[in-house]
């Protein structure tokens, strides 16, 4: 009888623990960092309703292995752009569309630089580099990047980081800066590469 009771208890101890490595995340599973854009008409949006967007996205992101981090805003041009660490780029699609319905028009797979801290309370730009798909590498934007450092307090400008997709050759730099033509001098004079868009955002977490 006494027999019989270990075993049970060891039996109920073995499901136990299967239980609680059930319930912990899957370390075997692999997150990528994407930045995904909603291309909403300009003046149609403001900082609080996508704040108030973003907190559902928050609510749902468990259930697709999402974790949003950061997310930016042009009120005035109606962008939003949406940094997140997710399994693929589908889970960051359907979390965006389970939580509100504002689906992204694009949502890309990137890496990222070493962030800078945000020195003040000024003025926040988030510029768009169209590159061409495959005609840029990490390593490229990295080498650019220095540049971008070594010339920057000529302008006034603190690049904070940037993303690089070279799969469709974009980069994307965010940076606190007097102005946008002081961003785009300051990527001019270290090594020519003007962006295509540049855009005064609100960050948020």
């Amino acid at each position: 009888m006494a027999g019989a009771l270990i075993a049970f208890s060891c039996a109920k101890k073995a499901q136990s623990d299967e239980t609680a490595m059930s319930n912990q995340p899957d370390s075997s599973k692999t997150t990528n960092l994407y930045l995904d854009v909603h291309n909403l008409e300009p003046g149609k949006v403001t900082f609080d309703a996508v704040a108030g967007a973003h907190q559902k996205d928050l609510a749902t992101q468990g259930k697709y292995g999402v974790s949003f981090i950061k997310y930016w805003v042009d009120e005035k041009a109606g962008k939003v752009y949406c940094l997140s660490d997710a399994p693929d780029s589908a889970s960051v699609y359907k979390t965006h569309q389970e939580a509100h319905g504002l689906v992204p028009a694009l949502v890309e797979r990137v890496s990222d630089g070493a962030e800078a801290a945000i020195k003040s309370k000024g003025n926040l730009y988030f510029d768009v580099h169209h590159l061409g798909a495959g005609k840029v590498t990490a390593e490229d934007v990295a080498g650019a990047h220095v540049k971008d450092l070594a010339v920057q307090e000529k302008y006034g400008v603190n690049f904070i980081n940037y993303w690089v997709d070279p799969k469709l050759g974009v980069v994307m730099c965010l940076a606190e800066a007097p102005d946008s033509l002081s961003m785009v001098n300051t990527h001019k004079d270290a090594h020519g590469l003007i962006p295509d868009e540049v855009h005064l955002v609100k960050q948020g977490n």
